[in-house]
């Protein structure tokens, strides 16, 4: 099975960053991601901070 290349903490920062004005097409290539990962993360994790998070 394949790893996950980013953990949710890392996913939560990107789209904080999206937030504060920084194009989609800047941070896919600053952190090696498709455009789709990003709109699927957006979708998934829509409003939530890192306290959200579940611990495991």
């Amino acid at each position: 099975m394949r790893r996950k290349q980013f953990t949710e903490r890392q996913i939560l920062s990107i789209l904080k960053q999206h937030e504060s004005g920084v194009s989609v097409a800047d941070l896919c290539r600053e952190h090696g991601m498709s455009q789709s990962a990003f709109y699927k993360w957006r979708s998934k994790y829509a409003g939530m901070d890192s306290s959200m998070l579940n611990r495991s």
